[in-house]
């Protein structure tokens, strides 16, 4: 056999394995496929780099931050949309039959379906931050907890429809499922407790994102997140705590986010040798730097007074009873700050002082002196 009749049965095989290919396509019907899916994969690029980015930088230049929100959403699943496309057409290349154009169109629909689930998922939360800004009667955490449940929705409703496309009928599956349901919802009573419990406290609005809480004996600290389960407190040391929400709503919880004013209540002791009128003119002069100072609520809005208290063991006590305006900790404790140094000073103008723990000491005689008494301070 020459080398001619040799390239000649060469070119016969490649030939005859270009006309049978795979899964009896010949291999230019499969190129032509594969070139057609990577068209639109160029497509995708192309589409994404020039429309999304505008539509991204279009919405950029409104105040309105949901339509931004609403453009970052729809980003992924619009970008899958070409690929669903793709495989639709470099399917149709292929003259499927019989069982083979079944799978196809099943295929198909599911990509679909899949696609406009996604796309339901996806607009669920800038649709609740839409809902915040239109729906007064519904707090931050009500209106997140609709867009988790209703993300939960679609995924369900999306999962129920493909398994239906495939011939898996879900009504019997459910149904078949009872009974590990009944047990799974036995092992699972204190999620549905907790569940619940989480309801009720954002139907009660005990609490929002950002409030400062205290639940005795449980924890303190700035609310973050309000979950199905639990609710994320981090403390005052940074912390995160996820207190489970039956502890929220079976506890009293203190919220002190909520407080119209922030009270300081002081006892302050002078000595026992301040003069009555040294007492009443200190008295006066803390009384009147407090109604005078508009960082304090005055007495007429709520309970607000100084008054000479009573004879304690070692001082003359004088009770402060007041509020400040701001609620905040730190304007709170630059406040108080400023009033405990007027009183200092209001004390010594005054020619009185601050009393400290003291105890009197009385001998009624000493050895080789039985007459005489002495006192001693201690």
């Amino acid at each position: 056999m020459n080398k001619f009749e040799t390239l000649s049965d060469f070119w016969a095989l490649v030939v005859e394995v270009w006309n049978q290919g795979a899964f009896g396509y010949d291999v230019g019907t499969i190129l032509t496929a594969l070139g057609v899916f990577l068209l639109f994969m160029a497509f995708r690029g192309l589409f994404t780099r020039f429309v999304l980015s505008r539509m991204h930088r279009w919405a950029e230049k409104t105040t309105n931050e949901v339509d931004d929100a609403i453009v970052d959403a729809l980003k992924p699943p619009i970008r899958f949309i070409p690929v669903v496309m793709g495989i639709f057409f470099a399917l149709s290349i292929f003259e499927f039959e019989g069982d083979g154009l079944e799978l196809a169109g099943l295929v198909n629909r599911t990509l679909v379906v899949f696609t406009l689930f996604w796309i339901l998922y996806s607009l669920a939360k800038p649709l609740g931050d839409l809902m915040q800004k239109g729906a007064n009667f519904l707090t931050s955490e009500m209106i997140e907890w609709v867009a988790k449940a209703l993300r939960i929705a679609f995924v369900l409703i999306g999962a129920a429809a493909i398994l239906e496309i495939w011939g898996i009928e879900v009504g019997p599956l459910i149904a078949g499922l009872g009974l590990f349901g009944v047990a799974v919802a036995l092992g699972a009573q204190d999620l549905f407790k907790n569940l619940i419990a989480g309801l009720f406290v954002i139907g009660e609005r005990r609490l929002h994102t950002g409030d400062w809480i205290l639940v005795d004996g449980v924890v303190e600290g700035t609310v973050e997140s309000v979950g199905f389960r639990t609710t994320m407190v981090r403390r005052f040391d940074k912390a995160p705590v996820y207190v489970p929400n039956t502890k929220l709503a079976d506890s009293a919880l203190t919220n002190f986010s909520r407080m119209t004013y922030r009270r300081i209540r002081w006892n302050i002791g002078l000595t026992y040798d301040t003069s009555a009128a040294q007492l009443r003119a200190i008295r006066d002069a803390i009384a009147h730097y407090i109604e005078t100072n508009d960082e304090f609520v005055k007495p007429v809005e709520t309970s607000t007074f100084v008054r000479i208290d009573q004879f304690s063991a070692s001082s003359i006590d004088l009770f402060l009873y007041c509020f400040t305006r701001t609620t905040d900790w730190l304007e709170w404790l630059e406040v108080k700050e400023e009033l405990l140094l007027k009183i200092k000073e209001i004390v010594e103008e005054n020619g009185a002082s601050f009393a400290f723990p003291s105890q009197s000491l009385y001998i009624e005689s000493l050895p080789g002196d039985p007459g005489d008494s002495t006192k001693a301070s201690l």
